[in-house]
């Protein structure tokens, strides 16, 4: 029998952490890699595959794919769903195993034994986003580089490069506005979501005063993520392998510092 412990009324708790705190999530994460070292490494391996894929899909479209890897860093927060699963697991006690991370999005059911469909409704969000963010990106580059880019060179020396206009400075800022709500909107929202009973809108607000409450640290977070993230995608995508399984686990840390968990356990129906 499924027992659901009802959350206090208020708003979840956010607490304020010291400047360099993210790196001790990443420190952490290393150590749940080390714990659950095969699934943590998988999700790496699918996310690279992935962007393997896509690689090949839109090869002859630079454009494209430049906007596609940069949507990427949108989406990240669900795609490492499973390995916040594992931590938490890890951090319960419980089985890290293939079979927990599965239940998280096939048998997720609400105390009334209705399916809890809030992780794929913010997904979808993201997703939408990132669909967004694509689009822009690709109407952009190939309404205003002077000629078509079919090539890495040809979007250095015709976008990045190009001395008579700004595009990519307009690129870099037009992915700037676009990535920084869903970031702020998102940071520690899937973890939550996971972790215990609140709405998707509760979640997403509670999120934003994480980050306003620390701007300094979630600005290191999110330059660490993207740093990762260019050197995942720099060295032939083999990088987001390890680095992918680091940030998902270092963000389910981040959730732990970030806001305080609840007097009760809430039991979102992994236990019987």
């Amino acid at each position: 029998m499924t027992i659901m412990h009802p959350l206090p009324p208020q708003a979840p708790i956010v607490h304020t952490i010291p400047l360099l705190r993210p790196l001790h999530w990443l420190s952490l994460a290393w150590h749940d890699i080390v714990r659950c070292p095969l699934l943590s490494i998988a999700h790496g391996l699918v996310v690279a595959l992935f962007g393997a894929l896509l690689s090949i899909i839109a090869y002859d479209r630079f454009w494209l794919l430049v906007g596609a890897f940069s949507g990427f860093l949108l989406v990240a927060p669900v795609l490492a769903t499973g390995l916040y699963a594992l931590s938490r697991a890890l951090e319960r006690g419980e089985p890290a195993n293939a079979r927990h991370v599965l239940r998280i999005w096939l048998y997720w059911r609400t105390p009334d034994g209705l399916r809890d469909t809030r992780l794929v409704r913010f997904g979808l969000l993201l997703a939408l986003a990132g669909t967004g963010w694509v689009m822009t990106s690709a109407a952009l580059v190939t309404s205003f580089a002077p000629q078509p880019i079919t090539s890495p060179i040809e979007f250095a020396n015709l976008v990045v490069l190009a001395p008579e206009n700004y595009l990519f400075e307009l690129w870099l800022v037009l992915g700037g506005v676009m990535a920084a709500p869903v970031f702020a909107s998102s940071v520690v929202t899937m973890p939550l979501l996971l972790d215990r009973k609140i709405s998707v809108m509760d979640a997403v607000l509670t999120s934003w005063r994480a980050i306003l409450a620390n701007p300094g640290p979630m600005a290191l977070w999110a330059g660490l993520i993207m740093g990762f993230t260019l050197l995942g995608l720099a060295s032939l995508l083999l990088g987001l392998i390890l680095f992918i399984p680091l940030l998902g686990h270092a963000s389910w840390h981040a959730y732990r510092d970030l806001v305080e968990a609840p007097a009760q356990h809430i039991d979102n129906g992994d236990r019987t």
